[in-house]
């Protein structure tokens, strides 16, 4: 019963057809845009584990938005996304992405070689991705029977963060 990846969810999600398009922008194959997709995605992740852990305002931001991705979506409100609730409309989830974008798209190009400008278009592209990924390991970890068995989606500041982060981004469990 081994969960995937965060980073195979976000490949899936992508589909053929939208790694073609990253191959495209990167000027690689798509075993090549897969290999900087993975690269990417696991950048983000670290860097939103690693601001959630700052005892400062960034710290604060990263985790009120992980607060907001496991809260159930609104009742009778038209959403994007399908139900996934305001996560996909915006949220504070797509600010926290957007800034940690230009680090991550710097990072990535000087660990791969690729062209920064490509790479920044790549993280542009994985945003909206990373956010549907993030609303539905949210949403799983809500429902009964989920992948945390529906508990509860905050507790102490320590624990329930980690435990929200480890759920959600993956690899929490050890």
């Amino acid at each position: 019963m081994s969960e995937p990846s965060f980073q195979d969810e976000v490949l899936g999600e992508l589909g053929e057809d939208r790694l073609g398009e990253i191959a495209s922008v990167l000027g690689t194959d798509t075993a090549g845009a897969r290999d900087t997709v993975a690269t990417t995605v696991g950048a983000m992740t670290g860097d939103l584990r690693q601001k959630a852990g700052a005892d400062d305002e960034d710290g604060a931001e990263v985790r009120q938005a992980f607060a907001e991705v496991a809260e159930p979506p609104l009742q009778g409100v038209a959403t994007l996304g399908g139900g996934l609730g305001g996560l996909l409309g915006g949220g504070m989830m797509a600010g926290v992405l957007a800034k940690v974008s230009g680090p991550v798209a710097r990072a990535v190009a000087k660990k791969t070689g690729l062209p920064a400008a490509a790479v920044v278009r790549v993280v542009e592209m994985l945003i909206p991705v990373v956010l549907t990924v993030l609303a539905k390991r949210a949403a799983a970890r809500k429902a009964p029977g989920g992948a945390a068995g529906g508990a509860p989606a905050s507790g102490g500041a320590d624990g329930g963060l980690g435990d929200l982060l480890g759920q959600i981004l993956g690899g929490g469990k050890k």
